[in-house]
């Protein structure tokens, strides 16, 4: 009798009720960061409502649609993981930048097409890279993704940022209840329920929340039933070659940052990031950037709110977050959809953020559990890595008198700590040591493995 092989958990399709459940917990973990690009850009540049709206409805679309590509892959275009898209937070200063001295909505998307091709062309080279991410590195990225996504899930919890009731003890106790309904699911429900910890938390949050006010549905009357984003709806794009140089260098950090991402996901999954799938995600990210710059909406990069998400549930199967990607697309073409799902409270948001977030950092620690301590300098490394990477999340303000360049790259935490791990570890682990130094430093070229 022939025996089929065993399908990879991260393969493996759960049943209707399960991808439609399991989908739907991915795309309200991402949905508030999903949209907080097109609205800062959009509100920046004193876009009328109408206009907001449709940058919105763009960008759940080509969410949706980047979501497939990275989850369902073609060719040599996704990483095929379990992997949420989403627009990037290392653009916003550049693009509010370029759209508000001159170049307009149409210099923003010329230069995002560049830098969506850009991306696909050195896809293969940090390909290459991956023998620089050791588990003392990879451990590092992802212990700083989680710290660095933690004062988001803070701000949500408080009421949001603007918010003109941040901080009322109404907010945190909100969050507060959302975060007891997910840890009491995670511990004392069939496997099933716990699964859905998350969805579930929320739901129950929104059910509380509504009587006491914290939500309005009104924006649901008023959002129509069908809406289509047409390509260069705001015009051809335009080529400034300021705007393409901020756009590059925005590329860079984002690639670093995907880097990341992946080989977190890629160790919870247990499916660990070769070279050649590494580079596919990021030529998959260089993909969706292009239709983002042509379907009026930003760059897109691998969100690390979803990291968690597949950590703290143990669910791996990309075709959960491939059916989060076809509820996105969903959401973009019925603008009525997405209303219901933007009256999520942010408080509500804030519970199931700071397990989930959490949960990445926590992951970052199970990969440092692998790396040698004695003998050596790596306790520097991560030590300084982190620092670094926390700086500009710990004092925003912290780079402002810097230049640009300088900023877009340093302001990510993500991405400074990054740089700053691979360039420690190079130092402390690759370059000639000391007289008589004790070389106890991981295999640099070991690929990080799970615990």
């Amino acid at each position: 009798m022939a025996t089929t092989a065993p399908v990879h958990p991260v393969d493996e399709v759960p049943p209707v009720r399960g991808l439609a459940a399991f989908g739907l917990q991915h795309v309200l973990a991402m949905y508030a960061g999903a949209v907080a690009v097109p609205l800062i850009v959009g509100g920046a540049m004193k876009l009328s409502p109408a206009d907001l709206a449709y940058l919105i409805t763009a960008d759940l679309l080509v969410c949706g649609v980047a979501t497939l590509i990275q989850c369902v892959g073609f060719w040599r275009f996704g990483v095929r993981l379990p992997i949420m898209q989403g627009c990037t937070f290392a653009a916003v200063s550049p693009m509010v930048l370029i759209g508000t001295t001159g170049g307009g909505l149409p210099a923003i998307y010329g230069s995002v097409i560049v830098a969506g091709l850009a991306i696909m062309l050195l896809a293969p080279v940090f390909g290459r890279l991956l023998r620089f991410f050791p588990p003392l590195v990879t451990g590092t990225v992802i212990l700083i993704i989680g710290v660095s996504l933690l004062p988001v899930a803070g701000n949500w919890a408080a009421g949001g940022v603007g918010a003109k009731d941040f901080g009322e003890p109404k907010n945190l106790a909100l969050a507060g209840f959302v975060l007891a309904v997910v840890l009491g699911v995670q511990r004392f429900a069939p496997p099933f329920l716990s699964r859905i910890a998350v969805l579930i938390g929320i739901a129950v949050g929104v059910v509380v929340a509504v009587p006491f006010g914290f939500t309005d549905f009104g924006g649901v009357d008023d959002a129509d039933w069908l809406g289509i984003s047409t390509p260069f709806h705001f015009g051809g794009p335009a080529f400034h070659a300021s705007a393409i140089v901020s756009m590059l260098v925005v590329a860079l950090v984002t690639m670093t940052e995907t880097t990341g991402d992946l080989i977190a996901v890629g160790e919870m999954t247990d499916r660990r990031v070769e070279p050649r799938t590494l580079a596919d995600g990021l030529r998959a990210d260089g993909l969706s950037t292009v239709l983002g710059g042509v379907f009026n909406t930003f760059p897109y990069t691998a969100f690390a709110q979803n990291v968690g998400l597949v950590g703290m549930t143990r669910v791996r199967s990309r075709w959960v977050v491939a059916a989060a990607g076809g509820i996105l697309v969903l959401l973009g073409l019925l603008p009525k959809l997405g209303a219901v799902v933007a009256a999520v409270p942010a408080p509500v948001l804030g519970g199931a953020g700071l397990v989930m977030f959490g949960t990445v950092a926590a992951s970052g620690l199970r990969t440092l559990a692998e790396v040698d301590f004695k003998g050596n300098d790596n306790l520097t490394v991560v030590a300084v890595s982190v620092a670094v990477g926390f700086l500009p999340v710990g004092v925003p303000t912290v780079y402002e008198k810097f230049p640009d360049w300088f900023q877009t790259v340093m302001n990510s935490g993500i991405s400074a700590g990054c740089l700053t791990a691979i360039v420690l570890n190079l130092i402390f682990n690759h370059l000639p040591g000391r007289p008589g130094a004790q070389d106890g430093a991981a295999d640099p070229g070991a690929p990080a493995v799970s615990a």
